[in-house]
């Protein structure tokens, strides 16, 4: 997608066009708008982008996790204009909410219910292993993590159960992600009755590993010590130029992938074939004699051409609350109609005394 993610949508919001899409529902979780005012080109050219292709076969159900965020301390106003700004980026790459529920977590309950449900069907010693908790209590010790941290990832494997879906979007790196998931569905099918499918990981295809711009033996991350690392899909197109024009490369002059030797080079490489579509060797022999002045100049112009109609349509959307509400209003009551279904499913077999009796 090349275009920026510039997707025009009409705005007098309609039902949602189901279709018979022939691979069923997929489960995407945006997880975490709270650190972030915009997506950067790690995690777009990384797997988000990519998103968007999922509408021509699947069901998806995009959602921005705003429970999990809570995990950690938040300033509530902070944590509410950063879903939105999530939400209207969303759109803006591309998501066509008639194809796709777009909506924020806490609008559907029935994720915090099921998580209640799966945390009762988890083991202490099974939830401290997992990843987050430890890192976090490594860190500070565990007064620094709260429960919720704790069993992050318990309502994680909920946000997936409750769609049922037949995949679940994943990097390579991603698939021990849903060694929990699968485990939990397992274990209710086995003690309850066959509620759950067991979710398989949609591998994403090869994606761009996009480094920070002044330290690219590192990953673009909101982690990274200096701003001037991360290409922001938000920042005004004269920043995102100035950001490629300054990012670090070596002392040679030769345009060359090679990522142990010249990692910065290889780099700059990567998100101009990202961006363009052009193979990195074809690249290197377009600049093949050429000084990095040269590499920079060009890709600083193909950023700005990306990232300027993508900043001018999330910025639209957020000018237009009323539409953007809307969207999210419909999106959650789509995976309200699954996830109560599931829901209604979980607690008969639990052996709940449902409302209606």
């Amino acid at each position: 997608m090349n275009n920026g993610g510039h997707v025009h949508h009409d705005r007098t919001p309609g039902r949602r066009v189901r279709g018979s899409l022939r691979d069923g529902p997929a489960a995407c979780a945006l997880r975490d708008p709270a650190t972030a005012d915009s997506f950067h080109f790690g995690n777009y050219l990384g797997a988000l982008r990519q998103w968007v292709d999922l509408q021509q076969d699947y069901q998806p159900f995009f959602f921005i996790a705003d429970l999990h965020a809570i995990t950690v301390e938040q300033d509530p106003k902070v944590l509410r204009e950063r879903c939105l700004r999530a939400a209207a980026q969303l759109l803006a790459m591309g998501i066509d909410p008639d194809r796709s529920a777009i909506f924020i977590q806490s609008q559907v309950p029935a994720h915090a219910q099921l998580g209640w449900v799966l945390q009762c069907l988890t083991g202490f010693g099974e939830a401290r292993r997992m990843t987050q908790f430890k890192d976090k209590s490594a860190k500070g010790g565990e007064g620094a993590a709260s429960v919720g941290l704790f069993t992050y990832p318990v309502l994680q494997a909920a946000d997936i159960l409750l769609y049922r879906p037949h995949f679940v979007p994943v990097g390579e790196d991603q698939r021990q992600h849903l060694e929990l998931t699968r485990d939990l569905a397992q274990r209710f099918n086995h003690r309850y009755k066959k509620t759950f499918r067991l979710p398989e990981p949609y591998i994403l295809k090869a994606t761009a590993k996009i480094a920070d711009l002044q330290d690219p033996t590192s990953k673009m991350s909101k982690s990274a010590s200096s701003p001037a690392g991360i290409v922001e899909m938000l920042d005004e197109p004269k920043v995102s130029a100035k950001k490629i024009r300054s990012a670090v490369t070596d002392s040679e002059a030769e345009v060359r992938f090679d990522t142990d030797k010249k990692p910065g080079v290889s780099n700059l490489l990567t998100i101009y074939s990202a961006l363009t579509g052009e193979a990195i060797s074809d690249l290197e022999e377009q600049y093949a004699g050429r000084g990095y002045g040269d590499l920079k100049g060009d890709l600083s112009e193909i950023v700005v051409n990306f990232v300027t109609p993508f900043r001018e349509r999330t910025l639209e959307l957020l000018d237009d609350q009323a539409y953007l509400t809307e969207v999210l209003k419909r999106g959650a009551q789509q995976a309200g109609e699954v996830a109560e279904a599931t829901l209604r499913d979980v607690y008969q077999r639990v052996g709940f005394v449902a409302a209606s009796q």
